[in-house]
C-alpha cells in the first residue's frame, strides 16, 4: 500500500488532508513539521497549508527528497519561494468561493478535471512567479497562479482540495496518488 505523509503545518485543514487520503484507501501519516527528513518514509508528501511562512520548520529540507511533492496552499508557497519563485501578499485576502480556469490539460495532477472548476481558496499570500522549471497549471480572476507543477513530481494548488466546497477535491487527491504509484 502507497504510504504518503501530510506535513502538518499547523493549518486549520491538515486534519482534513489526512481524512481525504485515508478515504480514497491511502495509508496516511500526519507528521509534525519539524521532524527531520531522514525518520520520514514515505511514497509522497504533501506540505499542509498553515499560518505563515514563519512555522514551517523542516519543509525546505523535504523538498530535497526523492518523493512526489503536493504543496497546498501555504504549502505550494513554501515550495515557489524555496526553490526560487516569488510570493507576496494577495489582493483578495481571506477564505472564498473561487472558479479556476485549468490552462494544462495534461498536468498529472489537475489535468483531468474540468476546465473551470470551483475551489475554495485562501488568497491571503500567493504565488506571484512560479519557480524556474515549473508552469502555471491554473489560474482565476482573483488569482494568477492557483496551481503549478514541474510537469512530474512537484505540484503545488492554492485552493484547499480537502474541503467538500472545492469540486473535484478528491480527484487532485486521486491523481497525486497515481504520481506516486509511478502511473
Amino acid at each position: 500500500m502507497t504510504e504518503i505523509a501530510v506535513i502538518d503545518n499547523h493549518g486549520q485543514f491538515t486534519h482534513l488532508e489526512q481524512r481525504a487520503l485515508r478515504d480514497i484507501g491511502v495509508d496516511v501519516e500526519l507528521v509534525d513539521n519539524d521532524t527531520p527528513p531522514g525518520e520520514i518514509e514515505a511514497d509522497g508528501l504533501v506540505l499542509s497549508g498553515g499560518p505563515d511562512m514563519d512555522r514551517i520548520g523542516n519543509c525546505p529540507a523535504y523538498l530535497d527528497m526523492d518523493v512526489p511533492i503536493l504543496g497546498i496552499c501555504l504549502g505550494m508557497q513554501l515550495m515557489a519561494d524555496q526553490l526560487g519563485g516569488r510570493v507576496g501578499a494577495g489582493e483578495y485576502g481571506g477564505y472564498a468561493d473561487v472558479t479556476v480556469q485549468i490552462d494544462d490539460d495534461e498536468d498529472p495532477l489537475i489535468g483531468s478535471l474540468a476546465p473551470e472548476t470551483r475551489v475554495w481558496a485562501s488568497h491571503a499570500d500567493e504565488v506571484k512567479e512560479v519557480p524556474d522549471g515549473f508552469e502555471r497549471t491554473a489560474q482565476s480572476d482573483v488569482c494568477n497562479v492557483e496551481a503549478m507543477s514541474n510537469g512530474t513530481d512537484r505540484f503545488g494548488v492554492q485552493w484547499h482540495p480537502e474541503v467538500a466546497h472545492t469540486e473535484e477535491g478528491e480527484a487532485v487527491f486521486e491523481n497525486f496518488l497515481a504520481v506516486c504509484n509511478g502511473e
